[in-house]
């Protein structure tokens, strides 16, 4: 009896370790993978203004009356935001967009931007509650940044210059461009793109 207890106890430990063993193993591919797998940040597209081009300067009329100086020196960074009433993603990301904004209130002013009727968007504008929101109507604007699918987002920063850009669909990619912001480049692939992330990743 004693034997049969002695011999369970062992098999049991043996188990006990095997498992060990493979959780640690498990979570070594686990951080390999993590490391590997590169955080997704906007997609930049090749048209438009360029990262490091000084932004156009606009005098734009606002939704609801009044006017927006889009480029040039500002006391403060400017995020502008391009969407479109019938956009779903655009709309997911409105929440993101109001924390944000409280979040970043000390060196970023966010600006919505679209074209169209205004009738429509100011429909959207109250069943949204982004009454506190800049909001332009222009399809030049639109155009200059070769804005060709919804949501996308260029920041502007102090001096005037486009600093990130590109096509948004999370949390994580609109906070991409802050981070190549502060990075001091045009976008998180081109940092990951250095020569040492490479090398890591490979």
């Amino acid at each position: 009896m004693n034997e049969a207890l002695l011999v369970s106890n062992v098999l049991l430990w043996i188990a006990v370790l095997a498992l060990l063993v493979a959780v640690i193993a498990l979570a070594r591919q686990v951080g390999i993978l993590y490391e590997r797998i590169a955080p997704m940040g906007a997609l930049m597209m090749d048209s438009g203004p360029k990262v490091g081009d000084e932004a156009r300067v606009f005098e734009l009329p606002l939704l609801g009356g009044g006017t927006r100086r889009l480029g040039g020196t500002a006391p403060r960074a400017t995020l502008l935001f391009f969407l479109s009433p019938t956009c779903p993603v655009c709309k997911k990301l409105l929440p993101i967009l109001k924390s944000t904004r409280a979040a970043e209130q000390g060196w970023l002013d966010i600006v919505l931007a679209s074209d169209g009727e205004a009738p429509a968007h100011e429909a959207f504008r109250r069943r949204a509650a982004l009454d506190d929101f800049p909001y332009l109507l222009s399809a030049e604007l639109g155009m200059h940044y070769r804005v060709a699918k919804l949501p996308y987002a260029v920041l502007i920063d102090e001096s005037g210059r486009v600093r990130a850009k590109g096509l948004v669909n999370s949390r994580e990619q609109l906070e991409s461009l802050f981070a190549a912001r502060e990075l001091g480049v045009a976008s998180v692939q081109e940092y990951l793109d250095q020569p040492r992330f490479a090398k890591e990743r490979a």
